[in-house]
């Protein structure tokens, strides 16, 4: 290796330890258990260590730092890999062939990301037998399960511990321990089909081992396990997105006859379903995409916005929904518009309705391009029951991506986000005091407006990936919609990982806010084909 290679490979390396905080060494270190022993885990108290030991062990050299990249990409500093030649994408691309990191490991991760504090002093408190006398508070989630591996009382094969404790403070929890063992059990049925001949195989399926009864007790704990229809559906649609060529398929989420597992008809069932949307027609809906980049006056161009229009634009038509896209709207074109989509016949065969405004904008309102406000609450207000009936009783979701004030958010720690400063914009106005409107919502049923930022506050945009939030709920609705994630859920999930980017100096944060007046649940039909960018 040459040697100024070699010092550009390291000073890269160097780069993304720089930019990773406490709390993602301790992410990395936990997902790292299975390649690098404990004892020396132990002895590293930041990212260059962890690095350092990997090249040693020529698990990572200059020609492949994927393993790296799947780190990262594991504890979601995404923004981290292209310091070292990779995007989010590529690493999606690759894991299949190239992932390390166990299923198992996986499943612990992010069950640690799931733990408030409040379960972590619940887990603490049930688990005080257990944990080393001398060690007063247990620290993390991460800290936790450390403890219960150390000590074996956690592994691979026993899950039980784990199990008991999650039952008691979080069944969400369990859930997701529920959906590690299921998959792991279809795996399993799968490479068992593969290594057996196919006698073998054409026997077992026309014998009485995949009779109902034989069927259950091969997935004994996740069926007993499960309380409700509600999680039933969230394990087949994880089990479907394993793919089409495997011998046991899934159904679909919302019911089918062909199913991995035999589902139970339970009272719950029908109350589930009553208490959702419906979703049943193949076009969905419409979505409205209005994209300001290019304002008159003191307003700067909103470069990048394009990359959150392609993403929206190919996520909602994989959703069902017809996609129709606005350019630099003014005021006056974009209220035209929202009059003549008020009186439409579309939304008679439709489920459901979606608007998304790319802008700048200020608390409470958004800009057309000729530099005039709008407020949010009229917008919405043209697809209320009273006005377009033919709206009525079904959901209507608003995503607005524009500043909501001029204040900056503050981190509670310092982590770097990117080296090209000027690439990263506000979608706020330039001057001038905020309105006094506040963001909210008409008080009819069944709307739902997902902010970018909290009212008063700065919202980001890089000049090249597109914005933080528009980024962020793609990548979750293509993740979480296959798993039967309503959308509440899903902008939880939204709001999780836009809290954990920062502005280049670590100084400027985001924390996207939704509100609504939903009545059920709305949960999206799990599309036939795969996600356009799947996350996995």
């Amino acid at each position: 290796m040459d040697e100024g290679d070699s010092m550009q490979f390291r000073r890269q390396l160097l780069q993304v330890a720089e930019g990773l905080g406490k709390e993602d060494v301790e992410g990395l270190k936990f997902l790292c258990k299975d390649l690098i022993p404990f004892s020396k885990l132990q002895a590293m108290p930041t990212a260059r260590e962890v690095f350092q030991f990997l090249i040693s062990n020529d698990v990572v050299n200059q020609e492949d730092v994927f393993v790296i990249a799947e780190l990262l990409y594991r504890i979601r500093r995404n923004y981290l890999l292209p310091r070292i030649g990779y995007t989010k994408q590529m690493v999606q691309e690759n894991l299949h062939l190239k992932g390390i990191v166990s299923e198992f490991r996986q499943m612990l991760y992010e069950l640690s990301e799931e733990l408030t504090e409040n379960d972590l002093r619940s887990a603490e408190f049930l688990l005080r037998g257990h944990l080393p006398k001398r060690q007063s508070t247990v620290m993390s989630g991460v800290e936790l399960l450390t403890i219960l591996e150390r000590k074996d009382l956690l592994s691979e094969d026993d899950l039980s511990l784990l199990e008991k404790v999650c039952k008691q403070i979080s069944p969400d929890l369990l859930r997701k321990i529920n959906t590690y063992k299921l998959k792991r059990v279809s795996l399993s049925v799968q490479e068992s089909k593969e290594t057996e001949p196919s006698s073998v195989r054409k026997s077992s399926l026309e014998g009485s081992s995949l009779s109902a009864g034989n069927q259950e007790e091969s997935v004994e704990y996740p069926t007993k396990s499960l309380d409700s229809g509600s999680s039933l559906r969230e394990l087949i649609g994880h089990v479907q997105s394993f793919g089409s060529n495997q011998d046991v398929k899934a159904g679909n989420v919302v019911g089918s006859s062909e199913q991995t597992f035999p589902v139970r008809k339970q009272d719950g069932e029908s109350k589930m379903a009553a208490e959702q949307y419906e979703m049943d027609v193949p076009c969905k809906g419409h979505c409205l995409i209005f994209n300001n980049v290019n304002f008159e006056g003191h307003l700067a161009e909103r470069k990048g916005s394009q990359k959150d229009v392609e993403e929206l634009e190919k996520v909602f038509r994989w959703l069902g929904l017809e996609v129709v896209t606005y350019n630099d709207q003014t005021s006056v074109e974009i209220h035209q518009q929202l009059q003549k989509w008020q009186t439409s016949d579309h939304w008679k065969d439709s489920n459901c309705f979606v608007c998304c405004i790319l802008s700048h904008g200020r608390s409470g309102e958004i800009y057309g391009t000729d530099a005039q406000l709008i407020p949010i609450r009229t917008i919405m207000s043209y697809f209320t029951a009273n006005v377009c009936p033919l709206l009525a009783r079904k959901p209507k979701l608003f995503f607005i991506q524009a500043c909501q004030g001029e204040k900056t958010q503050r981190p509670v720690y310092l982590e770097r986000d990117s080296d090209e400063r000027d690439l990263l914009s506000a979608d706020a106005q330039s001057a001038g005091p905020p309105s006094q409107a506040q963001p909210s919502i008409p008080e009819e049923a069944d709307f739902l407006l997902g902010m970018a930022t909290v009212d008063g506050y700065l919202s980001f945009r890089h000049t090249r990936e597109g914005t933080w939030y528009i980024q962020a709920l793609c990548a979750n609705l293509q993740l979480l919609v296959p798993r039967g994630e309503d959308i509440l859920s899903i902008l939880t999930e939204v709001n999780k990982e836009v809290s954990y980017r920062a502005d280049p100096q670590g100084m400027q944060k985001q924390m996207p806010q939704p509100a609504f007046t939903l009545r059920r649940k709305l949960v999206f039909p799990v599309p036939k084909e795969p996600p356009p960018s799947p996350r996995q």
